[in-house]
């Protein structure tokens, strides 16, 4: 995925699914939105689980905000011939928080090394055409605290960059938790201490 500082990333908003025929095999490949590993392993067994008869299950997910942790499995196929056509489907579409799991049964017909990669790739296309793609922001957390005379230019500054709080609390000062868009993060660092001249604090929250 694309390494610079986007402020959105793809996922699938639902299950899907489609099925392929080839040669007497079936190829049913699920799509499924998942938000971490042990997400997607509770649903690859409930797969195994509910499809124990197949002949394989081959899967491929993504995960985070770059994408950058993936697994796949060919399943017992011959290797690069199920998991890494499925997760180059993913790949493609720029998706991530995604698993796609491919269970075939077998029809007694030897598709070939070449033939099994197109069935595994043209099954999981064909699930993810199925699946809705949503775009989620991606925002970064600050903590403001400044005086009170002071609110007035902080919740200008706020409404000009897209920021919106999360949390707000009163003392001696005012403390707010806001979340801006992660491309202006930096950006909205330097222009809080510009609007206050110097006073306030701002700092990233994790």
């Amino acid at each position: 995925m694309n390494r610079t500082e986007c402020d959105t990333y793809r996922v699938v908003a639902g299950m899907a699914r489609a099925e392929v025929r080839k040669k007497g095999s079936r190829f049913i490949a699920e799509v499924f939105p998942v938000e971490n590993e042990e997400e997607a392993e509770t649903a690859i067994e409930t797969v195994r689980r509910r499809e124990h008869a197949a002949t394989h299950h081959c899967m491929a997910y993504r995960l985070g905000l770059e994408g950058d942790l993936f697994r796949y499995s060919d399943g017992g196929e011959p290797p690069g011939t199920a998991g890494l056509p499925i997760l180059h489907q993913i790949e493609s579409r720029g998706l991530t928080n995604t698993l796609v799991v491919v269970t075939r049964y077998f029809g007694g017909v030897k598709l070939g090394r070449g033939g099994l990669a197109r069935a595994y790739a043209e099954a999981a296309a064909l699930a993810l055409e199925q699946a809705s793609v949503v775009r989620r922001k991606v925002w970064v957390l600050f903590r403001l605290r400044f005086a009170y005379a002071d609110t007035a230019p902080v919740m200008r500054l706020l409404e000009r960059t897209g920021a919106r709080i999360r949390q707000t609390h009163y003392d001696t000062a005012t403390e707010l938790l806001v979340e801006v868009p992660r491309s202006q993060g930096r950006a909205f660092k330097e222009a809080f201490a510009e609007v206050l001249a110097g006073r306030g604090q701002c700092y990233q929250n994790g």
